[in-house]
């Protein structure tokens, strides 16, 4: 039952941040759908940790390079997307206040997809591996 509620709790979280990034682009004053670029970044955060725990599993060191590989290209993924809303509002492709709320939105859904590795990651009844 723990599983269904963190489940229910990250989902709720991911659609608050998805719901901030969307009034960033649809709100009247600001009409621009510029920052549904970081959507990509999005997708690709998490991948290059996943793969890595595909071929560490095999391995029991503590700490690898292909695991430090992996934590430096999610690092270097994250701060693109929340560099990119700043660079376009710099740039005035978008405005300042849509700009807000992209970054709530990308602060919110990293937050969610860093609670599902930290609820979900674990090798137990509800890893995410079973998916």
């Amino acid at each position: 039952m723990a599983g269904i509620k963190a489940l229910i709790s990250l989902s709720f979280g991911g659609a608050i941040g998805l719901m901030f990034l969307m009034l960033g682009c649809a709100l009247p004053e600001y009409n621009k759908y510029w920052p549904l670029f970081v959507l990509f970044f999005y997708i690709l955060s998490p991948i290059p940790y996943c793969i890595s725990r595909r071929v560490v599993d095999d391995m029991d060191a503590a700490s690898s390079a292909c695991k430090e590989l992996a934590i430096f290209l999610t690092t270097g993924i994250v701060v693109s997307a929340f560099g990119l809303p700043i660079i376009f509002a710099r740039s005035t492709v978008i405005e300042w206040g849509a700009c807000a709320l992209v970054l709530t939105g990308n602060t919110i859904i990293y937050v969610t997809i860093l609670g599902f590795f930290l609820v979900f990651g674990s090798n137990d009844e509800f890893s995410w591996q079973q998916w």
